[in-house]
């Protein structure tokens, strides 16, 4: 850190890099050029200021993308909303993927086509196409829904007694102790 209280240049870039990639401190001081990146990431981490700049960093970048817990929320309620209706029609067969609500268009994990032939060579014919979706997997996307931090439905709730005194613990030992020499 520089004498100023500041982060120094490579400090800066440790911070620049890790808001890419939070999941690797490592690999942000890596690539801020420590030559121990295992052991720089971690003092830099334990490092007020870098939090500090960190904190400041992500809120710009948040600001920036307009991504917030309330996007993120909308977006996984959008996919828990995903009705198959509105992409297949009665028969089952497929609307036209220009008729298919803006949701489904950007939430599919997969699309494969393959078309299918009967015969060889000469003789060989298209009989049919198979068209295989990929949704998003809803279970995962309730249980993302259920962690966030106003919903709580997966928040385990403990119930804890503080009403202990030093005295009331100071008591039971006591007892522990003479029932232990009694035996």
């Amino acid at each position: 850190m520089a004498r100023d209280g500041k982060l120094n240049a490579q400090m800066e870039r440790f911070c620049q890099e890790y808001i890419k990639n939070p999941d690797n401190q490592t690999a942000a001081a890596a690539a801020a050029g420590y030559k121990n990146a295992a052991v720089s990431a971690s003092r830099n981490m334990d490092s007020p200021k870098v939090q500090e700049r960190i904190a400041e960093l992500m809120k710009h970048r948040n600001k920036r993308t307009k991504i917030d817990a309330d996007y993120v929320l909308k977006r996984l309620v959008e996919i828990d909303e995903l009705d198959l209706a509105d992409i297949m029609n009665d028969d089952l067969t497929l609307k036209p993927l220009s008729a298919w609500p803006k949701a489904w268009r950007q939430f599919l994990s997969g699309v494969k086509v393959a078309e299918l032939f009967e015969g060889q060579g000469d003789d060989k014919q298209m009989i049919g196409v198979l068209k295989s979706i990929k949704w998003p997997d809803k279970v995962k996307n309730l249980e993302l829904i259920g962690k966030h931090v106003d919903v709580q439905a997966f928040k385990d709730r403990v119930d804890v007694n503080v009403n202990v005194t030093l005295a009331d613990r100071m008591a039971n030992a006591r007892r522990r102790a003479l029932e232990k020499n009694t035996k």
